[in-house]
């Protein structure tokens, strides 16, 4: 599964000391997990907006010479994953627009469900389009009514947009903040001294030292500039569909997202699978890192005994940043080294977060063997996942994922596994305190989808 893209925004008084740029680099490396493909910032001094953006990841775009070209009070950061459009330069954010208004900048994570409907009307009215990505066409849209207020050109887009998508949208002198109705993905709102932030995780703030306010609401748009911070409910209120993979996978362990702690949800996530596969073993191992935090939770949950059987190196990106299957195959063995004396001769729980094609799992469990290990039972601590996503996940076609095609036995053969046990989807959906299961997106699992 891939990640979707990470957003980032300060806006700060125009008397304060605070560097937005450097903040909003700090905020984006908090954030790479989110996207690897491009990163990228723009600043506003309040006369005019500058914007620098390549490939690559926040440590080799960005450098402390070009940081130091940045001067004002505003700032707004992307990092990218290409779920809509390649992975070219025009395609990486913040994108630069005019508009009746002046000038914005956009940063955008998800999906539009309707992105060929809005790009063919906005063709016809000669809108010119230079990038393939989706986020040009919210752009396109916010221009295309001819509002000489922002605010206006963000609602009135708005409510043309079908799909996940969360924005953090600068002017010269504004910050805004805006959720899809359905709220698929995270949009925290955070506090640094007299500065405001809005970042995809509050995992940013941690590494800036900001205070966690809160999460910004469905169909939330919330503007900040020198009267301070106003909210508006712009879209109606309807039923919220919260992305239950941001749980699994894709959020970082020391985020909150509505109240809940992603490390603490997937701990609960082992200790249901140690519930509903019980197996007798010796160890129980994740795999690094996505898995470390739900095997923890099985170790508990069994009594069997945690250890790290796998070494991740951390210096190689994650495998599905290779584009063609031949290379991500290749690269399970230059991102994951068994622990040979850890191994051997043990009866193994290996927990991982999810099944999407099978191929790196079934790497895994031949590596785990080849090392020694009597027996090996996968545990996955998600559903089988039968479905695509089209709300900021990149997924597999049906016909590329694995789980439709293939009964549990026919898999577990498959792997090389001597058990494999999913969690239930009332097992997964019933480890939130503050979460009701009705309120999750449960649509790659299930096939439900909410829009």
């Amino acid at each position: 599964m891939h990640e979707e893209c990470g957003i980032f925004g300060i806006y700060s008084n125009e008397n304060s000391q605070v560097d937005v740029a450097k903040m909003t680099y700090f905020g984006l490396y908090a954030l790479q997990h989110r996207g690897q493909e491009s990163a990228g910032i723009a600043v506003s001094d309040g006369n005019k907006i500058l914007i620098y953006k390549d490939l690559g990841l926040v440590s080799q775009v960005f450098t402390d010479e070009n940081l130091s070209t940045f001067h004002g009070n505003i700032a707004i950061g992307h990092v990218r994953y290409s779920t809509t459009g390649s992975n070219n330069w025009r395609n990486s954010q913040p994108l630069l627009k005019k508009f009746n208004g002046g000038t914005f900048s956009l940063a955008h994570n998800g999906n539009l469900i309707n992105q060929t409907e809005l790009k063919t009307k906005l063709e016809k009215e000669n809108i010119p389009f230079y990038t393939s990505s989706d986020s040009e066409i919210i752009c396109n849209l916010m221009i295309s009514g001819n509002e000489k207020d922002i605010e206006k050109a963000v609602k009135l887009a708005s409510q043309q947009l079908k799909g996940a998508y969360c924005e953090v949208i600068m002017t010269e002198d504004k910050l805004i903040g805006v959720k899809g109705e359905k709220g698929f993905h995270p949009l925290a709102l955070g506090r640094l001294g007299d500065s405001y932030i809005l970042a995809s995780e509050n995992c940013a703030f941690s590494l800036i030292g900001a205070e966690y306010i809160r999460e910004i609401e469905a169909g939330e748009m919330v503007v900040i500039d020198k009267k301070g911070l106003r909210s508006y409910r712009i879209l109606p209120e309807g039923k919220e569909s919260t992305c239950i993979f941001e749980f699994v996978y894709l959020a970082r362990p020391d985020s909150d997202i509505y109240g809940e702690n992603v490390a603490i949800i997937r701990q609960r996530m082992g200790r249901k699978l140690a519930i509903e596969h019980p197996v007798e073993a010796d160890i129980v191992i994740p795999v690094p890192d996505s898995g470390r935090y739900a095997a923890i939770g099985y170790s508990y949950g069994s009594g069997i005994p945690y250890e790290e059987g796998l070494l991740r190196n951390h210096y190689v990106g994650r495998t599905f940043i290779q584009p063609m299957q031949s290379l991500r195959e290749n690269s399970v063995k230059i991102k994951l080294s068994p622990i040979k004396q850890i191994l051997k001769g043990k009866r193994v729980v290996l927990v991982d977060d999810s099944i999407v094609r099978g191929t790196t799992s079934k790497k895994l469990i031949k590596m785990i063997r080849d090392a020694g290990a009597k027996e090996v039972h996968l545990r996955i601590c998600s559903p089988p996942v039968m479905c695509p996503c089209f709300y900021g996940i990149d997924t597999p076609s049906r016909k590329d994922l694995w789980a439709p095609h293939h009964t549990l036995e026919e898999t577990t053969e498959w792997l090389g596994a001597d058990s494999l046990g999913h969690i239930s989807i009332e097992g997964l959906s019933g480890v939130f305190d503050t979460i009701p299961a009705e309120k999750f997106c449960k649509a790659c699992f299930t096939g439900e989808y909410p829009v």
